[in-house]
């Protein structure tokens, strides 16, 4: 097939187009801005469009089908030709579903933690020489692309909420169909999406029902409250807790058969994801041992809790996190606190989603930092403009929060500044956003 992608450039977008074309399709692709890792991944394939921006001349009757994505606004040029010409056209979501209709497909949906429960799956099953399609929001080791469609039995599908592309506000999860759902928590995101938290949990419920109406398998997080409140557990709805563990030696273990099995990831809400990827991986046909002998060596999927600095001598490190939602922020000072109680934790937050910039939105995030002995929250200016976002005065944050150590941060050379003189003495740093810091150099900041 002869496929063009009109916003090529996105994370899933791009891997897709990287894998149509290895599996032989002509592919092509178009966008107005292209980012790392993205350029230099699609240039490595010859993908990389040769001008940025939308150009009708990209589409013609030759094409076969065109794959929308979702920063492709209505009015994109390409799309209103692409419809004018009655080309075939899908999300990316709406083709994924098409691909793997005859297979068993397995979902990762909730507002958290699906990144990780998904890379935990793959680990273990790569680890156990078990091969399945995927798509992944975020690098691990053990894979080399974030999608993989090798025409396997089974497909692993992290499932988004948020919306499929501009023609369909439908959540990208509605379109799989799934054998296995797995939800880990339903908190409320995506303000310019789902502008009320009932409208958010509307889509949750959606996919829910459809799931149980067909009698699939779902597992869920046990101790979510709206998950436990909406679900009744039956043979196949099961929900899943903290399993036991303890800490030791800045070390979390996990407890099983009478025995500690050691981590190189920490934290209760990575517990809980090993908890659904176990339950997920024991459906696939791993044994309880295989599975704890192969998590032993999984090291987090790409910006989920990453150490960037380690500086034993003087009891310090730095911390990155994809965290930017009130849960995820509090989950993630948690997990670093718990393992280093000792130190002096400075949690360094950007505001940088939608939600997290909406002035009606910020209270949610009032309680979150407690754990933490200093919190600075940056605002990079140049961030709202682009999302048509008002100032937020510093008076306003400095009211929300409770804290009594709090540093408002509101452009790029002041947060460097504050990076470069950070102490490393007894001390640790946790960097949380779903952004880039406006594109700072994190490792040259720690470099000794």
């Amino acid at each position: 097939m002869r496929i063009h992608f009109i916003a090529i450039g996105g994370a899933i977008m791009h891997s897709l187009a990287i894998e149509l074309k290895k599996m032989g399709h002509t592919v092509t692709g178009s966008d107005d801005v292209i980012y790392e890792p993205a350029k230099s991944n699609l240039l490595k394939y010859n993908l990389l469009p040769d001008e940025e921006g939308w150009y009708p001349d990209n589409i013609h009757l030759n094409i076969d089908l065109v794959i929308l994505g979702m920063h492709a606004k209505l009015d994109n040029p390409e799309l209103l030709l692409t419809q004018k010409m009655n080309i075939p056209l899908m999300s990316f979501p709406e083709y994924i579903f098409e691909y793997s209709k005859h297979k068993k497909r397995i979902v990762i949906a909730g507002s958290h933690g699906k990144t990780t429960i998904t890379s935990m799956i793959l680990h273990v099953l790569h680890d156990n020489n078990m091969k399945v399609d995927y798509l992944l929001g975020a690098k691990i080791d053990s894979i080399k692309n974030l999608v993989s469609l090798e025409n396997n039995d089974v497909i692993v599908i992290e499932g988004d909420e948020y919306f499929s592309s501009a023609l369909d506000k439908r959540s990208k999860f509605m379109h799989y169909n799934p054998d296995i759902l797995v939800v880990s928590g339903v908190e409320w995101d995506h303000v310019n999406v789902f502008p009320t938290l009932d409208l958010y949990q509307d889509t949750f419920r959606n996919i829910l029902n459809i799931t149980c109406e067909k009698s699939k398998q779902i597992f869920y997080c046990g101790d979510d409250d709206f998950l436990s409140d909406f679900l009744t557990n039956t043979n196949y709805i099961t929900p899943y807790y903290l399993p036991k563990y303890k800490i030791k030696n800045n070390q979390f273990l996990i407890e099983y058969d009478s025995k500690e099995i050691p981590l190189n990831i920490f934290g209760k809400h990575n517990l809980y994801n090993l908890e659904a990827a176990r339950l997920v991986a024991l459906r696939l046909g791993v044994s309880e041992s295989q599975f704890y002998k192969s998590i032993q060596s999984f090291q987090g999927a790409e910006k989920r809790l990453n150490l960037i600095k380690n500086n034993p001598l003087k009891n310090s490190a730095v911390f990155y996190d994809f965290a930017h939602s009130p849960s995820k922020v509090a989950a993630t000072i948690n997990a670093v606190k718990e393992l280093f109680p000792n130190r002096y934790l400075v949690a360094c937050l950007q505001l940088y989603t939608f939600s997290s910039l909406d002035i009606n939105f910020m209270p949610n995030y009032a309680n979150v930092f407690k754990d933490a002995d200093e919190v600075w929250i940056y605002v990079d200016e140049i961030s709202m403009q682009q999302k048509n976002q008002k100032n937020i005065p510093d008076g306003f944050l400095l009211d929300v929060i409770c804290h009594n150590q709090i540093r408002i941060i509101k452009d790029k050379n002041g947060l460097k500044k504050y990076l470069y003189d950070f102490q490393f003495k007894n001390s640790n740093l946790l960097l949380m956003s779903s952004g880039n810091f406006s594109n700072i150099n994190l490792m040259a900041a720690f470099s000794e």
